[in-house]
């Protein structure tokens, strides 16, 4: 059958040729006779190259056999059906790939000709329908990054993929994930592609780095930052051709990236953290246990050797003097060793008090310029609002200490050294816990040295880490500065990088403006009265021998007890005594603290005297009993006796 007759007429061929829809005009067979050039570019077909085909052959494969029965029942009764009717329509191409449709149609047998026009729309034209399939696929590319963060574990292979997965999704030719040192610096290209040749991924964005993107034809950029608790630690960035695609949903989706893969890395630097954390826990619990025993053998090993080097010796055997103190100097640095192991352990034994920061740091530097190079410049400078913090004073200066010793070994040349003292407010969001002190007082130490590169800051604060040669370091300085800050309910952190020097501050809770610092005025010793009456508790017979030879040289009348049952008996039995001496563990029975509360709730309260080799979250010396940390010496035991019963008078 020829061309219909109507073609000839130039209006109508022209209205036919100039609709922006596509139209075909089929004939009662299902063959197509006419096609306007908007079909023929919908349908991927040249001019003239639709007509004569089957109309079947524009439905895909897989509703073929419906399409052919749809179209014969409809030849029977054709009616009218505008577009809209809310149906999935899927028209095959002349590449085999397909579009979504809206077809109206219309048959022309009222008006005496046996065809049916075909009116073919497709669904991306609509801009609103445009949108929402470009919605759609950016939500697919949020899903799929998001499916692979639950997954993957590993915070590079997700950086890695960001950049792909925002190229496909906004056909740019670029795309790179950039991320901030926590050092000065420029950022790095942590992963990118389409990158030119001097950008390079693993290395700083150079700083004329817009010029070479201008070079390469990709000026027109699109980014979104990734933050961290308020804090920029990159960005995501795109380089387009012309001007990119700047609109709402495309910086939605960007910055829907950015959030997951912020959310992933700040989940994966936590995991590292826990991990450290829970490390440093372990080989802090070994290490807490060992000391512990390992100063009671201190103990025995310093007392008998006082002993021996009391005892009159004869003038002619001084080389026997000589290896006694030898061996007390020795003793007393295995102390001093087991001491930083608990420090670290978080198992020493504390005794807080307020202490007058401004004060500290005063005297702590005044004594660092008497004995550090002189090349080394001290700076103090502390805030006249710095509060005054808690904390053991004798701990905290020793922590204080072992920070700026390692200052100076990262200055062998000279430089500055600093301390600053200032109140700091976020303390439950540095600590990490609730229920911590609410405010914090920063003490910071600062020093231009060297630096630490990042693995070895990484380390730090492990025990026995060290990078100074063998025999110059145990590895135990900042590991004891880290124990003792969290042992005091603050914490520790630390700033480094290679040339930029290296700031440790530690976070101590404030003092409420009603404590009064400690005064170390009334506690000047005097002599202990003679005949003094003094319970004594230790359950390592060893220890409890030198402990009672050290209080019967100090003419004491002692009665002793190997646990705290047993002493107990004896306080309830009538018998008088001036002083209970008791250990805080005393095995599996009561422990000292227990009996130190019998103790002081007779009709007379017994000035009670704690001695503890460590502690731990159940082990701590209540605020109004003394305690003496083991190993002690004659001397140290008998001022803190001094002490107690000045005090109790």
């Amino acid at each position: 059958m020829g061309a219909p007759a109507f073609e000839e007429r130039p209006l109508f061929k022209t209205l036919f040729a100039a609709y922006p829809d596509g139209l075909l005009l089929v004939d009662a067979s299902g063959a197509i006779v006419l096609a306007n050039p908007a079909a023929c570019e919908l349908l991927g077909y040249p001019d003239d190259a639709l007509l004569g085909l089957p109309v079947d052959a524009l439905v895909p494969d897989s509703i073929r056999p419906r399409h052919a029965a749809y179209r014969e029942a409809y030849g029977e009764k054709p009616r009218a059906r505008p577009m809209g009717t809310q149906m999935d329509l899927v028209a095959r191409r002349r590449d085999g790939s397909e579009v979504m449709v809206e077809i109206a149609l219309s048959p022309l047998q009222e008006h005496g000709l046996p065809y049916v026009v075909a009116a073919v729309r497709a669904i991306g034209s609509y801009p609103r329908v445009k949108q929402a399939l470009q919605r759609a696929r950016y939500a697919e590319h949020v899903s799929q990054f998001g499916r692979m963060a639950v997954d993957v574990r590993d915070p590079r292979l997700l950086v890695e993929a960001v950049p792909r997965l925002a190229a496909q999704a906004l056909e740019a030719p670029a795309a790179y994930v950039l991320l901030h040192a926590d050092e000065p610096g420029p950022p790095r290209v942590a992963a990118g592609i389409g990158l030119p040749a001097p950008l390079r991924t693993g290395q700083p964005l150079p700083e004329d780095c817009e010029r070479i993107w201008r070079e390469a034809g990709l000026a027109g950029a699109l980014s979104a930052p990734l933050t961290d608790r308020g804090r920029r630690t990159g960005e995501i960035c795109l380089r387009f051709r012309g001007e990119p695609r700047n609109g709402e949903d495309e910086q939605h989706f960007l910055e829907s990236l950015s959030s997951l893969l912020a959310t992933s890395l700040q989940r994966a630097h936590s995991e590292a953290q826990l991990l450290h954390s829970q490390r440093l826990e372990s080989v802090g619990q070994l290490t807490g246990g060992i000391a512990h025993d390992f100063n009671n053998l201190l103990t025995v090993i310093s007392g008998n050797l006082q002993v021996l080097e009391e005892l009159d010796l004869p003038s002619q055997d001084e080389s026997s003097r000589q290896l006694v103190g030898a061996a007390l100097r020795a003793a007393r640095r295995g102390a001093e060793l087991t001491g930083k192991l608990l420090a670290f352990s978080r198992r020493q034994v504390l005794q807080p008090q307020a202490v007058d920061t401004r004060a500290l740091l005063a005297a702590m530097a005044d004594m660092l310029r008497r004995t550090l190079d002189q090349r080394i410049r001290i700076e103090v400078h502390a805030d006249d609002d710095c509060p005054r913090c808690v904390a053991d004073p004798t701990q905290l200066e020793s922590a204080l200490l072992n920070i700026a010793i390692n200052a100076r070994d990262a200055m062998p040349d000279g430089g500055t050294l600093a301390f600053h003292g200032t109140r700091a407010e976020s303390g439950q969001e540095l600590l990490g816990e609730p229920g911590g002190p609410s405010e914090l007082v920063a003490l910071s130490v600062r020093d231009s040295g060297s630096g630490m590169p990042e693995a070895v800051k990484a380390r730090a604060f492990e025990p026995f880490f060290t990078t100074k040669e063998s025999g110059r370091g145990t590895g135990l300085g900042l590991a004891t500065v880290y124990g003792f800050a969290k042992q005091s309910r603050g914490a520790v952190t630390l700033e480094s990088a290679p040339g930029l020097g290296t700031t440790v501050t530690l976070y101590l809770p404030a003092a409420p403006d009603h404590v009064a610092p400690g005064d170390d005025d009334a506690r000047v010793p005097t002599h202990l009265p003679r005949g003094l009456a003094v319970l004594l508790v230790e359950d390592d017979a060893a220890v409890r021998a030198v402990v009672q030879r050290f209080l019967d040289t100090l003419g004491c009348v002692v009665t002793w007890c190997a646990s705290g049952e047993e002493a107990a008996a004896q306080l309830h039995g009538g018998q008088r005594f001036d002083l209970l001496l008791t250990d805080v563990a005393l095995g599996a029975g009561m422990r000292g603290t227990e009996l130190a509360r019998i103790a002081q709730q007779l009709t007379a309260p017994l000035p009670v005297l704690l001695m503890s080799g460590f502690a731990s979250g159940l082990i701590e010396a209540p605020p109004d009993l003394e305690l003496l940390r083991k190993p002690f010496e004659r001397s140290e035991l008998e001022q803190a006796m001094t002490r107690l019963l000045a005090a109790a008078r």
